[in-house]
């Protein structure tokens, strides 16, 4: 069927880029709240306000949505701190470093949701959603380097290198931010701000 073909005023391709978009919002909800193990595609579609079969022209499995939720949220974490490090009018290392990782903690762990899903729901779903997982990792570690080449500039090379500087800043900005978004009553922003921006500073550092 041509995208460009249109019903109701709409072109197809707009119709269906609507649908995936209230099924990964369905999925966020889902799969937040009820838990990717409990859920349904049956839950899935009464969010979305949609029918199986639409779910199925956009997805193979619940698992492939999940994924695609999963993605989505990476995506838009890292377009946020691509956005607050070049918007960050001063170059100033520790107030770039301040920007990257406001503009991280906001996009991921203000929305409980979108933690619960990174940092929970992911976990221990199948192998391939394990290698995904891993995957992903690789793509924040190559994110890091091409962040830090902005920031420092392209010559710095961190302590240990660029892939266990990373894995290391990674695996602690994640645990952090997991563990503010579920913390009752959540601290301040500037909470996860500050002792992230500290570690980021000192990594990047180029004294010495």
């Amino acid at each position: 069927m041509s995208t460009s073909r249109s019903y109701g005023g709409r072109l197809v391709v707009d119709r269906k880029a609507e649908r995936r978009s209230r099924f990964l919002d369905a999925g966020l909800e889902i799969f937040s709240g009820k838990g990717y193990a409990k859920s349904s595609i049956t839950d899935i579609c009464a969010a979305a306000g949609l029918s199986r079969r639409q779910f199925y022209e956009e997805f193979g499995s619940r698992e492939d949505l999940l994924f695609a939720v999963y993605d989505w949220i990476q995506l838009d974490a890292r377009e946020a701190v691509t956005a607050a490090v070049l918007g960050e009018p001063s170059r100033e290392l520790r107030r770039v470093a301040a920007a990257a990782m406001s503009a991280y903690v906001r996009s991921v762990g203000t929305d409980p949701r979108r933690a619960e899903v990174s940092f929970v729901q992911i976990i221990g779903v199948s192998d391939h959603m394990e290698q995904h997982r891993i995957d992903g990792r690789e793509q924040w570690t190559e994110f890091f380097h091409s962040i830090a080449a902005t920031i420092v500039g392209p010559s710095y090379v961190p302590p240990g290198g660029y892939t266990l500087a990373a894995t290391a800043f990674i695996a602690a900005l994640t645990a952090l931010v997991h563990r503010w978004s579920v913390t009752t009553p959540r601290p301040p922003v500037d909470d996860v701000v500050e002792p992230m921006t500290v570690i980021l500073v000192a990594l990047l550092s180029q004294s010495g």
